[in-house]
């Protein structure tokens, strides 16, 4: 039987993040109706002209939604750190696991060099 050679993939860099400036720059040019301005937006009801025209509830409105932002924004850090957390474990267990699989070749190498002598 011939021994499979491992093949690591090797996957290419990931590209740098946006600086904020890009970020800006790409918000600035988006148009109104982008969902990542409508995703969030409540649904049009009887008195959501009337509350456009009201300056505090324009406020009150976009003080709910920064909260909302700020809120999913710690919820997607949280996920991230979480993420990382679960690779850095499963690159620990693909290291144990390979020490195993080293142990258990040697055991069972040794076990019948020791069958064959006898």
């Amino acid at each position: 039987m011939g021994s499979k050679a491992k093949k690591r993939v090797v996957l290419p860099t990931r590209p740098a993040p946006p600086t904020t400036e890009q970020i800006l720059e790409d918000v600035r040019g988006a148009p109104a109706e982008d969902p990542v301005f409508t995703a969030l937006a409540p649904e049009d009801s009887p008195g959501s002209s009337r509350r456009a025209e009201n300056p505090e509830a324009q406020q009150e409105q976009l003080y709910q939604q920064s909260r909302a932002y700020v809120a999913t924004n710690q919820r997607l850090r949280q996920a991230g750190d979480e993420l990382r957390q679960r690779c850095e474990d499963l690159w620990q267990a693909g290291q144990e696991l390979e020490q195993d699989v080293v142990q258990v070749k040697q055991v069972a190498l040794s076990g019948a060099s020791t069958t064959f002598s006898g």
